[in-house]
């Protein structure tokens, strides 16, 4: 076999190809971990076929599960499984929209969310949109001389989030917008730092965020956005 031939992406393909596999995974892109249990639920499917699913997707080592005492907690394992998967939402059709609260729940989707570990969506476009035109961040999300002075300032620690084992910025394609929001450690970061000054706050059951007045606010002070 051709050495850049590798038929073990089939086992990938596999996974995503079967619907109540793609919608857990899609639930996970919320970063959290969840009971077999909950997924089965938002999935709409019993827990016994959930917990055969899971087993499938933790040996194939796209899910990780953390056993705690009897129960068990299922999260998506990276960042690179997240960004896939939302790659693959790019290209994939939307949903038919059937009542008033499927409606709702997509506009708050497409408006905020998070993409695994960091904000996408409308807001996450734009803050992307707002550092690029500041000179914060360059057209290919490097962190420029402006960039690590107004990170310091905003308290966002730019020397610890480099320690860590994973991509540092990058541009994530955001499936709702088609445009870029920021990934990687920083992208994290600046969740974990607007949740901790409460301008946004997560949502129970569902990846849409909720912007608070304070956010409002601070989001149009600090990065010029209208959110």
């Amino acid at each position: 076999m051709n050495a850049n031939a590798n038929p073990n992406v089939a086992i990938i393909a596999s996974l995503v190809s079967e619907p109540s596999r793609a919608a857990i995974l899609t639930v996970l892109l919320d970063g959290r971990f969840h009971t077999a249990g909950e997924l089965a639920y938002a999935a709409g499917i019993k827990p016994q076929t959930a917990s055969f699913h899971l087993a499938k997707m933790v040996d194939a080592n796209v899910v990780h599960v953390d056993k705690q005492g009897r129960h068990r907690y299922y999260g998506i394992r990276d960042q690179e499984v997240a960004h896939t998967m939302e790659i693959l939402l790019t290209i994939t059709p939307p949903l038919k929209v059937k009542s008033f609260k499927q409606s709702t729940e997509d506009k708050a989707l497409r408006y905020a969310r998070t993409c695994y570990d960091h904000i996408a969506g409308n807001v996450g476009v734009q803050l992307a949109d707002s550092l690029k035109n500041s000179g914060i961040l360059s057209e290919e999300f490097i962190v420029t001389e402006k960039g690590i002075q107004f990170f310091q300032s905003f308290q966002v620690d730019l020397h610890q989030i480099k320690k860590k084992r994973r991509s540092f910025c990058h541009k994530c394609l955001d499936w709702s917008e088609r445009r870029h929001h920021i990934g990687g450690a920083l992208g994290n970061a600046l969740l974990e730092r607007f949740l901790e000054l409460n301008w946004v706050e997560r949502i129970p059951k569902t990846r849409a965020i909720k912007i608070t007045p304070k956010g409002r606010q601070g989001f149009k002070e600090t990065f010029l956005m209208d959110v």
